[in-house]
């Protein structure tokens, strides 16, 4: 059965004072590519550092004294890890999170900083989810689940509620989707009050179990994934939200992970906001285009829990995606002044050089002759184009 108003109106009464109310952001630069007034609803400001909190608070203050002395346990790649120990240590019942073994070292830490027993166990969060699984069957510990619970689905849709206040002539809200408690929620809290707006749920195009579940008409899981989005890589939607969000959702997209490193990269640099690839899928999808956008559009950034040296690696790969980031691999005479001959020609054109490795052993060189794989900043794909011409002309780039 789907959320009633009455369940939501208890959730925000219950969240209140507890969950921060975060902000709603401008962006000017998303505005201009969309052609509409774009605004960022920053849960990557909230408790934890996601959204996640809004729901595992919810339904762990809702279980029984005897649930509570039984303790709480659940599985996560990091977000609703951090969720359900905050929430845990706030209400004084002990946790346990099940984590992938490939999980990002700062959310294990922070997992266990916000009071949570961590168990490293399989290679993806349905693994993990299995091993919380037994767990709660071997101990009778409550398993609070990431997304495939009406609590959690409540709670996330005081999501969709502050939404609705902070801005109310909002007509398209675009959300990431990975389980669904997240959309589901703000589907059936925007839907309830206000159903003429809009609301469309952003996969990992890796990761998107959505599309063929919803035309199946169940959740329906996939065999693969690869995703750098990992808050959002879930192989099979939730029965709970597969309920509101069939039944309510306007649309499912999905973004490329170019897309993703782009968006990241455009937050970090223009909106001043840290965020996990995940959280970024909803602006990935503006930034992309195609869709029918009008009127006044929010993109919920869901998190910004990401490992430094993945925002690293994201941050050149956006930079690449962006035609800012350009490695070439060029041949050059071993003589002297070959190399120099290279990197002149690259200083005229414009490109500022990041690095340079020298080799003189591959399969295609002839003697005399030396491999040089480059890297260099450039101005856009415009001017990275150019650069390969000029290289290729220049006899330094081979078919």
């Amino acid at each position: 059965m789907l959320l009633t108003q009455g369940d939501i109106d208890k959730a925000a009464l219950a969240l209140a004072g507890v969950m921060r109310r975060t902000p709603m952001q401008a962006s000017r630069v998303l505005s201009e590519r969309a052609g509409h007034d774009v605004w960022l609803k920053c849960e990557n400001l909230q408790r934890t550092g996601s959204f996640k909190p809004r729901g595992a608070y919810l339904r762990i203050s809702r279980l029984s004294a005897e649930e509570r002395a039984r303790g709480v346990v659940a599985a996560s790649a990091g977000n609703h890890a951090q969720g359900v120990a905050w929430s845990a240590t706030e209400l004084g019942i002990t946790s346990r999170v099940y984590m992938p073994t490939g999980a990002a070292l700062p959310k294990i830490a922070a997992t266990k900083a916000y009071g949570a027993e961590v168990v490293l166990e399989g290679t993806t969060v349905d693994e993990a989810l299995v091993a919380a699984g037994r767990y709660a069957d071997e101990t009778g510990a409550v398993l609070i689940h990431p997304f495939d619970h009406p609590d959690i689905v409540a709670g996330q849709a005081t999501v969709g509620v502050e939404i609705l206040e902070q801005l109310p002539d909002v007509t398209t809200i675009l959300v990431p989707l990975g389980g669904g408690g997240l959309t589901a929620g703000v589907a059936v809290a925007v839907k309830l009050a206000r159903p003429e707006v809009r609301v469309i749920g952003v996969q990992a195009a890796h990761a998107a179990a959505w599309p063929q579940s919803l035309a199946d008409g169940h959740p329906v899981p996939l065999t693969s994934m690869n995703t750098m989005a990992d808050g959002i890589a879930v192989a099979r939607p939730g029965v709970v939200p597969f309920e509101h969000i069939s039944e309510l959702c306007d649309d499912i997209v999905t973004v490329s992970e170019e897309d993703l490193s782009t968006a990241l990269l455009l937050m970090l640099e223009r909106a001043k906001l840290v965020v996990e690839p995940a959280g970024a899928a909803a602006v990935a999808a503006v930034m992309k285009g195609g869709l029918d956008l009008s009127g006044t559009v929010c993109a919920v950034v869901s998190g910004g829990n990401i490992d430094p040296l993945l925002l690293s690696h994201v941050t050149t790969h956006g930079l690449s995606a962006a035609g800012r980031f350009l490695t070439v691999t060029a041949t050059v005479s071993d003589a002297p002044g070959g190399l120099v001959a290279l990197l002149e020609l690259l200083r005229d054109l414009g490109a500022s050089v990041v690095d340079v490795v020298h080799s003189r052993v591959a399969d295609d060189l002839y003697l005399g002759e030396v491999q040089v794989t480059v890297s260099v900043e450039t101005r856009g794909q415009d001017h990275q184009r150019a650069v390969r011409e000029a290289l290729a002309e220049a006899g330094f780039l081979r078919d």
